[in-house]
């Protein structure tokens, strides 16, 4: 359990350790669960287990968004409007550039190669590697194929399929970003609860919301997603009254299976704070490696695992089966979400950091210390909340 001394007032348990927490592995283990849940299709098996009508894919899904809740609020919370936006662009936007650079310069030439014999045609043919590169920069994924590549595979005409959810977690990004503006939901915690309420009614009432916007699935998928990420936004505002303690922690975990089971449509999102609440308790036990503490490879696995399993299907290796094509892919993944990690990432998150506006630790720390107890531990943990 976390090391952070509880401060007077918490309702029960003791405060997550910034420093002391698994969330990295955790985030790691539901990136190579996207892997594993895309192999399904990738190599045209069926029958891949569902639960609540929603795929092992899906929930990992839901779970990186419960957890960047938590954390992204806590730096807007703790950042300026344009420090905030900067730290997010610089966090998502190169490391998505460079794999679409990879997707056009490394997988999509040899996938083209093997479909067609020669290079001939790859920079002209619909869609072409420029238009990829140009149309996706935005996030919002207009294209999946390259040069109308890959081929010949159970599941053609798209390299990187888990690059969708980019864009809406961009989105939730904003939406705590316009928040953060007013002071009365820095204030009191009870207003964004009413905002996590009513993403859930939203999701809860999709197919009416969608007759209004002639079935946009931009706001589908949106309204999706967001409650799972408010839902760790509501815990972490609450985070000063609500520690985390292992008997709450089960029963959220219990009452969420059965409030999915009960209600498929909307029962995941109206249990985002119980997810995210189960979540972070499992993140103070479960062991996690030095090496992945001090480095975050979980969303290199996340944007290469699928166009590395495009590539193995290529050649042949949906037939191998789902286990070896899941392994073969990994082993493949890995490496190259740790050169994304330590060539991309981190550097350009260190630069941003260097150039921070936000009092630097001595200072933070000078100033938590004059603080009455409760408050002092909110602020002490929020300025150390990863972002």
């Amino acid at each position: 359990m976390s090391s952070v001394k509880a401060p007077a007032g918490l309702l029960l348990g003791r405060p997550l350790d910034p420093r002391n927490n698994s969330l990295n592995l955790i985030r790691l283990i539901l990136a190579l669960a996207v892997l594993v849940h895309h192999s399904w299709p990738l190599t045209g098996a069926a029958d891949e287990p569902v639960f609540a009508g929603e795929t092992l894919g899906g929930w990992a899904v839901s779970g990186f968004f419960v957890i960047s809740g938590y954390l992204i609020t806590g730096s807007r919370f703790s950042h300026g409007l344009g420090d905030y936006l900067v730290h997010r662009i610089a966090r998502i936007m190169p490391a998505f550039i460079v794999c679409l650079l990879t997707m056009v310069i490394f997988f999509a030439p040899i996938g083209y190669i093997v479909a067609r014999g020669s290079l001939s045609g790859y920079f002209s043919t619909a869609t072409s590697p420029l238009n990829f590169l140009i149309s996706n920069l935005t996030l919002k994924m207009n294209h999946y194929d390259i040069a109308g590549t890959p081929l010949n595979v159970p599941y053609a005409g798209a390299w990187n399929g888990s690059l969708w959810s980019l864009y809406y977690e961009f989105l939730c990004y904003l939406v705590v970003a316009a928040l953060g503006c007013f002071a009365i939901f820095r204030k009191s915690p009870w207003f964004l609860t009413l905002i996590f309420a009513a993403s859930v009614v939203a999701q809860a009432n999709i197919e009416v919301i969608s007759r209004y916007t002639n079935g946009n699935f931009d706001v589908v998928l949106l309204l999706k997603l967001l409650p799972f990420f408010l839902g760790g936004a509501v815990l972490f505002v609450w985070k000063s009254r609500i520690g985390i303690h292992w008997a709450p922690a089960v029963a959220s975990l219990v009452v969420s299976v059965l409030m999915v089971s009960a209600f498929p449509l909307w029962g995941g999102q109206a249990s985002g704070v119980l997810i995210a609440y189960g979540t972070l308790w499992i993140s103070t036990w479960l062991p996690q490696p030095r090496l992945i503490a001090k480095n975050d490879v979980s969303y290199g696995v996340y944007i290469y695992a699928f166009a590395f399993q495009q590539l193995l299907a290529v050649f042949g290796g949906y037939e191998w089966g789902l286990v070896l094509f899941s392994l073969a892919a990994a082993a493949l993944t890995i490496p190259t979400a740790i050169a994304s990690w330590v060539w991309v990432e981190r550097p350009v998150m260190r630069r941003v950091r260097s150039k921070d506006h936000r009092p630097k630790a001595a200072q933070v720390e000078k100033a938590v210390a004059a603080l009455p107890p409760v408050q002092a531990a909110a602020e002490a943990d929020t300025v150390r909340t990863p972002s």
